[in-house]
């Protein structure tokens, strides 16, 4: 097959740009042909498998986001800020760009908006994947934007949710639509994998050193400059580790993780960028490390060595990403028990041994819940943590590898 991705962003970082990036490396490995339209001007940094990479010249170099963040060349502006001729030129803008590209058996595009429009400007037949975040910060409650989005699922032959929760969070939104297919995202199983201790801390300080110079930690993308040495210093003995990975932005609730670890005896590791992180920076207590944001490449190796890592976000989550990649790398997931989040809760508890399971969720920004469980899993027998991460690994390679999500979304629709 011919494959046409539209994905209005970079492919690294946060949870779409991952989900496009590995769905464009198992298609290209599957033999298809995958050309990505999108945002990054650095694709070789990551393996896609083959998959060519095609930019688009945005008209005023406006980007529309659902969260502020800075984005070198582009001015990035929230969807709901933009006027009705900005929004247009740019979906005819990214539209011409797949047209050009046409024919092809698939064109898959991000994003209810600005995916949707996107895809109905080609004239060719076209799935959307909503991944939660476009429907909740940016259309809930702006009736232009909802109905602007029901317009062009209508025309899409096929419109995936990752969980329950956003196939209702969709229908809240945007009212009913037609041939929704529920496909969660996937882990990269053959990446994030178990690792002993020593070899998961050697290797991520290797990943460390290879990182680009940083000065003044100017870039908010790139690591933190030195993360090499401060690492070594910091996770050396044996003291227990926790570890937060995701945007440092309000709704992901890492406030709640800083004021749980108080009275903690364990080190802990931020890893993450976003407006929100000088403020989480000065109410973290002692033994707290912030690295900026880090790669696949670094995080398949510090996550190993996390006895736990804790995903405290506050705000509706179309999946837990973090959680399944977490629990494929043997470093038991403590999630807010919510949204798609509780849907990942779910399935680890249905593997974990029955005296657990309790173990997988906390009840969503009690510090005080999260707390108490944090205690209890670092106080687990070596026995009973090997259970929780050999259970974790097996779920996930079951439910949430990249290979089969891949093969799914590739799968005849009725409507088609």
């Amino acid at each position: 097959m011919r494959i046409l991705v539209w994905h209005g962003y970079l492919l690294g970082g946060t949870g779409s740009n991952v989900y496009t990036r590995a769905l464009a490396r198992e298609w290209s490995r599957s033999g298809h042909e995958v050309v990505v339209v999108c945002q990054e001007r650095a694709p070789e940094q990551y393996d896609l498998g083959g998959a060519r990479v095609v930019n688009v010249d945005l008209p005023g170099e406006l980007l529309p986001v659902f969260v502020l963040d800075r984005y070198a060349g582009l001015e990035p502006r929230l969807l709901q800020d933009f006027t009705d001729a900005e929004r247009a030129a740019y979906v005819e803008a990214n539209a011409a760009a797949l047209r050009n590209l046409l024919p092809a058996d698939l064109v898959f595009a991000n994003h209810v908006l600005m995916g949707g429009p996107v895809g109905a400007m080609t004239g060719a037949p076209f799935r959307v994947k909503a991944h939660g975040s476009e429907l909740e910060y940016s259309m809930r409650g702006r009736p232009e934007l909802e109905r602007w989005g029901a317009e062009a699922l209508a025309q899409a032959d096929a419109t995936y949710v990752g969980s329950a929760h956003i196939r209702e969070v969709l229908e809240d939104v945007v009212s009913h639509v037609h041939d929704v297919y529920e496909v969660p995202p996937g882990v990269d199983v053959d990446e994030f994998m178990l690792e002993e201790r020593d070899e998961a801390l050697a290797a991520l300080l290797e990943e460390a050193r290879r990182d680009p110079p940083n000065p003044g930690n100017r870039e908010e993308r790139l690591p933190d400059d030195g993360n090499a040495a401060r690492l070594a210093q910091f996770l050396a003995g044996d003291e227990p580790t926790v570890v937060y990975f995701g945007k440092l932005i309000e709704q992901k609730g890492a406030q709640v993780l800083l004021e749980a670890m108080r009275g903690i005896d364990a080190r802990l590791v931020v890893v993450g960028f976003g407006p929100y992180r000088a403020t989480l920076e000065a109410a973290a207590p002692g033994r707290t490390l912030f690295t900026g944001p880090l790669e696949h490449r670094h995080l398949v190796h510090l996550l190993p060595l996390a006895a736990v890592t804790v995903v405290p976000s506050i705000f509706p989550e179309a999946f837990g990403m973090v959680a399944a990649e977490a629990a494929a790398a043997g470093s038991p997931p403590l999630v807010a028990r919510h949204s798609g989040l509780a849907e990942v809760a779910a399935g680890l508890e249905a593997a974990y041994p029955e005296k657990l399971r309790h173990l997988a969720s906390f009840d969503t920004g009690n510090a005080d819940d999260l707390r108490a469980k944090l205690r209890e899993i670092l106080a687990l027998s070596r026995e009973d943590h090997d259970a929780l991460r050999h259970a974790g690994r097996r779920t996930v390679v079951e439910r949430w590898s990249w290979a089969g999500v891949a093969r799914r979304l590739l799968q005849p629709v009725p409507h088609a």
